[in-house]
């Protein structure tokens, strides 16, 4: 079967999810994409692009697989005498409707936020099945819709949130995990090495993060610090502060290109306080914890489906995450959540996507989908 990949915004997650799906699909992947940067470009205006590239190609695909940073329904009016009788899927890395906005942001100044959760809703609409990496991401995007629409003056069209619910279905991520064993090593009785590996964004929190770190340091606690992730844009003042206040406890600060290099980094980490007020997955929180480092979780946001069998790395609020921080650095512990996140590996993902990539050329409904999770949840809390 040939399934062509739909990605205008190809880096970080998402690449590494189409990559992946091409790598290990027994099925034929073409991957079409656009480089990932502008992203809110890449929703207004990447599906015309996309779809004069298909127009050149002479690929006629089984099944067309777009992600939610597709306009797909423009995409498939441009393309339509190619096309016809291709079912589509849309998959969900995030929806607009539940992302949190940065206040600095000119588009919500100049009330055009709208626009992007309207590019979302359309884009479900026109697809035979959306697929969610996980429950928290389709029903933050369900929940959410009634009030979105209603925001409009008329014709809300609020009856076809029922028709996107009935072809939704939840398709966790396939992570390549075990590329990490390779790098794995022997604990040193060092200080205890905190993580940050996520983007250096506002929707990372990294504010609550440092004022963690700072009150442990207050109280003269021993700890270590790595900060990995990219930086898209001018570097956050809260980093700037913190290589400042924390230059003594720092041992890097900064993206690293290199897997490897990223690996070790991840290996010789112990405790990731993860502060984030917006995670769909948390594909590098599953990648941390694969490598034996400890996640100190809000209890919220797409954790919770994840981590289900660790109740003890959850905290409500910032005082109980510094109360469970100071006290992993207090008493060291020999701790593991891997066994959560290793079903997410391709090598067990990789038969139950080109399982549901079956379904769905055969245009089956959303619910036969739901019930392939069936098998998988015996390895992990199920999703769906």
């Amino acid at each position: 079967m040939n399934i062509l990949v739909l990605e205008p915004y190809y880096t970080g997650s998402h690449k590494n999810w189409a990559d992946g799906i091409q790598k290990h699909s027994r099925h034929q992947i073409t991957l079409l994409t656009l480089k990932g940067q502008f992203w809110k470009w890449r929703m207004h205006g990447g599906a015309v692009t996309l779809a004069r590239k298909f127009m050149d190609m002479r690929v006629i695909p089984d099944l067309i697989l777009a992600t939610d940073m597709l306009d797909l329904s423009t995409f498939l009016a441009l393309v339509r005498e190619r096309i016809a009788g291709v079912p589509t899927a849309v998959y969900f890395h995030e929806n607009q409707l539940a992302y949190p906005w940065s206040p600095r942001d000119r588009d919500i100044q100049q009330k055009r936020d709208k626009h992007y959760g309207f590019i979302n809703f359309t884009t479900a609409l026109s697809a035979d099945v959306a697929l969610f990496n996980s429950a928290y991401n389709r029903d933050s995007f369900l929940d959410a819709l009634p009030k979105f629409l209603n925001h409009f003056p008329d014709h809300r069209e609020t009856g076809q949130i029922e028709k996107i619910s009935e072809k939704s279905a939840v398709v966790p991520l396939g992570l390549d995990l075990k590329a990490f064993d390779a790098y794995q090593q022997s604990q040193n009785n060092h200080s205890p090495v905190i993580l940050w590996n996520h983007r250096w964004e506002h929707d990372k929190n990294p504010e609550s993060f440092f004022n963690a770190l700072y009150e442990m340091k207050n109280r003269g606690l021993d700890f270590q610090l790595v900060l990995l992730g990219e930086n898209f844009r001018k570097e956050p003042d809260e980093f700037i502060q913190s290589r400042k206040r924390l230059k003594p406890h720092l041992l890097h600060a900064g993206f690293v290109r290199d897997f490897a290099e990223y690996a070790a980094w991840l290996w010789k980490s112990d405790i990731m306080p993860v502060t984030s007020i917006h995670d769909f997955f948390g594909a590098s929180v599953c990648e941390a914890a694969y490598c034996g480092c400890i996640p100190l979780l809000p209890r919220r946001l797409a954790y919770p489906d994840i981590f289900a069998a660790h109740p003890d790395l959850f905290y409500e609020n910032e005082s109980e995450l510094c109360c469970k921080l100071a006290a992993l650095l207090t008493h060291r512990q020999e701790y593991s959540a891997a066994d959560s996140v290793a079903a997410f590996d391709w090598e067990n993902m990789s038969e139950y996507y080109d399982t549901v990539f079956d379904s769905l050329a055969a245009k089956r409904p959303a619910h036969s989908i739901r019930s392939l999770l069936q098998p998988l949840a015996r390895t992990r809390p199920q999703q769906s």
